[in-house]
């Protein structure tokens, strides 16, 4: 994991000052769009998802890789790199300072190490499993907040028009039920701040493994509960993340609310 971890850093600090350069010295354009006209891709996406691949390639050449951006890979070695070049495209094209490089390693199918760094903020957020989670030299821990009523609770929203005008619903019954809700726009940043106990509770619809295999572990190994209703996993349809004493409390919520698939 050392070796994966070492790697992860070094790849997503490398994508994250080509992004900010990108950005510096020049207006950033759409090229693309991708699941509706308001879901964008940057070149500077396309650029770091290729820097990131390379950096992998050299030094790992047989591990497969999934990128956001389309770069794929098939490997045999067991392990597999999720990637999002930019998570918080949007954000990045408008000059918010929240955004992220997003690197997660599998092993064997099982998320193994995470790294998330903001190269506005310079900071950087690292997990391996069963060994904790970091930002920077610091290890990070989530709140012990146990009432959903207190809840600073982070959210996003889908591209879809439909999805998101279901979600914006959602958020509307739910916002009674807590203290306020965030919605940053980057799913990454988002279950790092939970990691580090600015913010206490996260929910969203529609999220991809890039968006949250990085996050999600650098959550879990905060000590948070992540996955979606019940027992069920962390998906596509449903990602949430709490304390644990907080994560009943949230479902009912969230219940209450009308996240819970029909």
């Amino acid at each position: 994991m050392d070796e994966l971890l070492a790697l992860a850093v070094a790849a997503a600090k490398e994508a994250g000052a080509l992004v900010a350069q990108r950005r510096a010295e020049a207006p950033v354009e759409v090229s693309a769009t991708k699941s509706s006209p308001t879901d964008v891709v940057t070149a500077s996406d396309t650029a770091a998802e290729r820097l990131i691949r390379q950096r992998i390639e050299d030094a790992r050449p047989d591990d497969a890789f999934l990128g956001e951006e389309g770069g794929s890979a098939t490997g045999h070695s067991g392990v597999r790199w999720v990637v999002d070049p930019i998570d918080g495209t949007v954000n990045y094209l408008y000059g918010i300072p929240e955004y992220a490089v997003s690197i997660a390693a599998e092993c064997d199918g099982e998320v193994t190490v995470g790294v998330v760094h903001n190269p506005v903020s310079g900071e950087t957020w690292t997990a391996c499993r069963g060994m904790g989670a970091w930002l920077g030299e610091r290890p990070v821990r989530v709140g012990g907040l146990d009432d959903p009523a207190y809840a600073l609770v982070a959210t996003g929203f889908n591209y879809d028009v439909r999805t998101r005008t279901r979600q914006g619903e959602q958020v509307a019954r739910l916002l009674p039920l807590v203290r306020d809700i965030r919605r940053i726009g980057s799913a990454a940043l988002d279950l790092c701040a939970l990691a580090t106990g600015r913010v206490d509770a996260y929910v969203e619809q529609g999220l991809k493994p890039w968006d949250f295999a990085a996050g999600g572990l650098v959550a879990r190994e905060a000590g948070a509960r992540v996955g979606g209703f019940g027992g069920s996993a962390a998906s596509e349809d449903l990602v949430v993340a709490t304390s644990p004493d907080l994560w009943e409390g949230f479902q009912n919520v969230l219940r209450e609310a009308g996240f819970e698939p029909a």
